[in-house]
């Protein structure tokens, strides 16, 4: 199934730690050429290259802030230069932007949290759809979170509702991308044993995973295998969905 994985160029953003990481060493045991692009984890990034290229991968490094207009409208077509092609994007990179209660928020952490979490990855699809549309299609994977299902919490409601608005973004270009074999769906992880969720505290983070039906956090591969699979031929026939990696939540 994974065979055709293999040669296709594949643009994974926040690439350079967690579950980006992940993904690009998976996609890159599978044969993809993968654009890492990550904005402050250098260190990190490399290392992932790294790996890759020790196991006799092909990894490309691509720095750019995201919530910078001009870094992020450049991103894709960098890649696509310098890989040949683009046929595959994940947008994962994401994040809090200052956590506050929302009585207390400010307009700058609003704003930045929605900036890099729905309107960056609208416009890398963007890009990348008007790329594929002239090129055969391709597939576009959009990382959002459970905080779009059951809202965010009193500290995380622009992330949550950055999220929701990413869902509803992949509907909208699947719905556009059909007829051009343009496949988007997004991946909503649960909680997930990474430095994200280990920032919102120990003793809060051990009583959230009690909730979780299969009672443990998800793991960085538990996301990249679906990505992966959506990026397949096993996901030929699926667009416009959103797919929980929650452990039953």
């Amino acid at each position: 199934m994974f065979e055709a994985i293999r040669g296709k160029r594949a643009l994974i953003t926040g690439a350079g730690s967690g579950m980006g990481a992940c993904m690009a060493e998976l996609f890159a045991d599978h044969g993809a050429i993968v654009g890492i692009h990550y904005n402050k984890s250098e260190a990190g990034a490399r290392k992932v290259q790294g790996m890759i290229q020790e196991k006799g991968g092909e990894a490309i490094l691509l720095r750019a802030d995201l919530m910078d207009p001009g870094a992020c409208s450049h991103l894709v077509p960098r890649f696509t230069q310098e890989a040949g092609g683009i046929e595959v994007l994940v947008n994962n990179a994401g994040g809090v932007q200052g956590h506050p209660h929302f009585l207390e928020m400010d307009r700058e952490s609003w704003d930045r949290t929605i900036s890099l979490d729905l309107t960056a990855p609208f416009f890398l699809a963007r890009s990348a759809f008007g790329y594929m549309m002239d090129h055969g299609g391709g597939r576009i994977i959009s990382i959002s979170s459970i905080a779009a299902k059951y809202g965010g919490s009193a500290e995380t409601i622009h992330y949550g509702a950055a999220k929701a608005g990413v869902e509803a973004v992949t509907k909208t270009l699947a719905r556009a991308g059909a007829r051009y074999g343009i496949l988007v769906n997004a991946v909503q992880p649960g909680v997930i044993g990474t430095d994200f969720h280990r920032k919102i505290g120990r003793a809060s983070l051990e009583e959230r995973v009690k909730q979780i039906p299969l009672g443990r956090a998800g793991t960085p591969l538990d996301v990249a295998r679906l990505c992966l699979f959506l990026a397949s031929e096993g996901g030929d026939f699926i667009t416009g969905q959103v797919y929980g990696v929650t452990g039953g939540d």
